[in-house]
Parts: C-alpha cells; sequence; structure tokens
C-alpha cells in the first residue's frame, strides 16, 4: 500500500512560487508539548511543513531512529558549517504578503516556547531554476520510486510516511559566478545551461559528475525541494533533501566535499553553504500533522 496518504504533501508538491522558512528554537525551561499541539492541530504539511530536530525529539523524551544532529563529514576538504536547530517550518504559498501573516500567526502561536531565529523567504524563480539560470532537481526522482526515496514504509508504524530532510541555504557569490565565461559555467554544474543537456567530457570537478546519484553504490537518491532566496542584492538556495534516511545526502556531500577522492565540488568556486541541519518530518493523519510518534 503506497504511504502518499500518510505523508506531509507539500514534500511531493512542485516547489510553490513563494516560500518562507522559520528556525525556531527552544527556550531553556520550556514545556513545548502545548504548544506542539497547537501547532499540530493547525499544520496541514502542505502549505505548512513542520520538521523536528533531534534535540526536540529529546526533550519530548522520544526517539526516532535514523534522527541525528548534523556535524559535517569528516574529512571534508571545504567548510561545512552545522547549525542545528529544534523546529523549521516551511511555509508555502503564492502570495508573500500572506506568507508573512502566517509567519506573524504561528510566531505567535509557537512564542510561549519557541523563539524564531531565523527566517529565509525564498521563491521559484524562471520555472524551477536556480540564481545561477540553471535547472534544479533535473533528476528527481517521481512517482512511486519518489515515495520510496523519501518516505519510511508502511511497515513502520507510526513512523509511516515520515521523511527526514537536510537542509543548507547557500550563498552565491554572483560577482565571481558572473565573471566565469559561459563555457566554464557550463563545465562547473556539468550541464549545458539552455538545453540543460549534460556534457560528457566535463571535468570530473563537475557538479553533475560529483552527484549523480546512480553512480554511487548503494544509489544516492534523494528528493529535492530546494528554493532559491534573495535579500537586497544578495542570494543563494535553501537547498532541501528528503530521504527515508540521511544516508543518500551524506554519500552525495562526502563526494561533493572531497572527502571521498580529494576531488572537490566544482560549485565552491562560486558558492558555500552557510547553514547545516537535519530534521524529521512527521507523518500526517486525517490532514494534520501526526506527532504521537513523539508522544505529543
Amino acid at each position: 500500500m503506497s504511504v502518499a496518504h500518510l505523508a506531509q504533501p507539500g514534500i511531493l508538491e512542485p516547489i510553490p512560487a513563494q516560500g518562507r522558512y522559520l528556525s525556531c528554537q527552544l527556550r531553556v525551561g520550556a514545556e513545548p508539548q502545548t504548544v506542539l499541539r497547537r501547532l499540530g492541530s493547525q499544520a496541514d504539511g502542505l502549505s505548512t511543513v513542520v520538521a523536528l530536530g533531534a534535540s526536540l525529539v529529546r526533550e519530548l523524551g522520544a526517539e526516532i531512529p535514523g534522527l541525528k544532529t548534523f556535524c559535517g563529514i569528516e574529512g571534508a576538504l571545504i567548510k561545512l558549517p552545522a547549525t542545528p536547530t529544534d523546529l523549521l517550518v516551511w511555509l508555502r504559498g503564492t502570495d508573500r504578503g500572506h506568507l508573512l501573516i502566517r509567519s506573524r500567526h504561528i510566531e505567535t502561536l509557537l512564542a510561549p516556547a519557541f523563539d524564531v531565529t531565523d527566517i529565509t523567504d525564498a521563491f521559484n524563480h524562471d520555472n524551477g531554476r536556480d540564481l545561477t539560470g540553471y535547472e534544479d532537481g533535473t533528476e528527481n526522482p517521481e512517482g512511486e520510486k519518489a515515495l520510496a526515496v523519501a518516505f519510511l514504509p508502511e511497515s513502520a508504524g507510526l513512523l509511516a510516511g515520515s521523511s527526514f530532510v537536510a537542509v543548507q541555504r547557500w550563498r552565491h557569490h554572483m560577482s565571481r559566478f558572473e565573471a566565469m565565461p559561459r563555457e566554464q559555467q557550463d563545465h562547473t554544474v556539468g550541464r549545458e545551461r539552455d538545453s540543460n543537456e549534460e556534457i560528457d567530457d566535463a571535468p570530473e570537478s563537475a557538479h553533475v559528475k560529483r552527484t549523480a546519484q546512480e553512480n554511487f553504490e548503494p544509489e544516492a537518491f534523494v528528493l529535492r525541494r530546494s528554493m532559491p532566496w534573495a535579500e537586497g542584492n544578495e542570494g543563494g538556495l535553501v537547498f532541501t533533501a528528503f530521504g527515508h534516511s540521511f544516508a543518500a545526502f551524506e554519500a552525495q556531500l562526502r563526494r561533493m566535499s572531497g572527502a571521498e577522492d580529494g576531488i572537490t565540488d566544482a560549485l565552491y568556486s562560486f558558492t558555500e553553504p552557510e547553514t547545516g541541519a537535519y530534521f524529521w518530518c512527521p507523518p500526517v493523519k486525517e490532514g494534520l500533522i501526526d506527532l504521537r510518534a513523539v508522544g505529543v
């Protein structure tokens, strides 16, 4: 039986026109149960996707097998910031003003126990392209494969339909990218920007070659739902990778960071992560977030 009906539907839907990410920290001594119960009674998993960090799950006296805190990659040749937080709320919609109003409502709802420590506004650029102009998430799995890749199976009991997600906010140094000749830009990504075709003779450092999901053993497929972000004249990508575990994401990041073979991903020539965190996305039940697995 498919777990689609148990999954937060916003994870399966294409990225929205507008998004807003709220990072929330539990205050010392605060009791989160009542607040989380209220959040669960309003969050539908479609317009409001909810994810819990390992520290919050521990505070609840619960355990989610496979959930852990992001601590970077051993042997990485580049900086991989670890910025764990307790709760992530991903607001999805079509109107930025509506997201502002909704986020203020959620901040008030969470206020008895949580502080909103960071807000990142994001958007759908040019029908799913990164700010560099390259298509994002080209090889995303679809249909039943997406369900198998991103969610725990029916046999997982109360965890069925839940998902693990890795989130990194990458900051693009656009002037560096813009200074590259077009051929160098294409070889950095490993695709031709206009056609989106892979470049066979791209260097081994090309991003596509570093992260070809089918070339890992075992295969390292994730379901990507990344969104560009911007503030002033700065911007980048909120990278999000959903999986039934963190193994596939870590395999890709290990290779990108040079920990596997000493070759770092060419993307690092113009962009770098400034955050990094792991979360567990609970399933839904009757159209609302289901927090029974953590005792709420």
